[in-house]
């Protein structure tokens, strides 16, 4: 089991990859080239003829959004999910390029049937 450093940023070997998905607004916690894994409603998917084969997906979580880079090789992959999902998780590792944080998708995870678990725990409290 790895043991985080007192500040994260030291380094990114000592940046374990989190048991449950890290908040939008906590993105500049891990270092450049953390494994993490965040989830968020799908709001954009760009696929530039410019990129490619790159596809860009916009996850938004309570919290803000997530900006994920997703690589002709993974899209292929986890195909289904990118084209189809409205909640998704992605584990990737972060970068940060000219002030704009992104993860790079390594797994993509459907989970979709959740959005009704999260409709009716906000239904009970209204």
């Amino acid at each position: 089991m790895l043991v985080a450093s007192a500040h994260p940023k030291t380094s990114n070997r000592n940046w374990p990859r989190p048991p449950a998905c890290l908040p939008a607004n906590r993105l500049d916690d891990p270092p450049e080239g953390a494994r993490v894994a965040v989830a968020g409603l799908v709001i954009l998917r760009q696929r530039p003829g410019t990129a490619k084969g790159v596809i860009f997906v916009t996850l938004e979580d309570e919290t803000g959004i997530v900006n994920v880079v997703v690589w002709r090789k993974i899209y292929e992959r986890f195909r289904r999910a990118v084209i189809s999902g409205r909640l998704l998780r992605v584990t990737g590792r972060m970068q940060r390029a000219h002030s704009v944080t992104h993860v790079i998708a390594e797994e993509i995870e459907d989970i979709s049937a959740m959005l009704d678990v999260l409709v009716q725990g906000n239904s009970q409290t209204y």
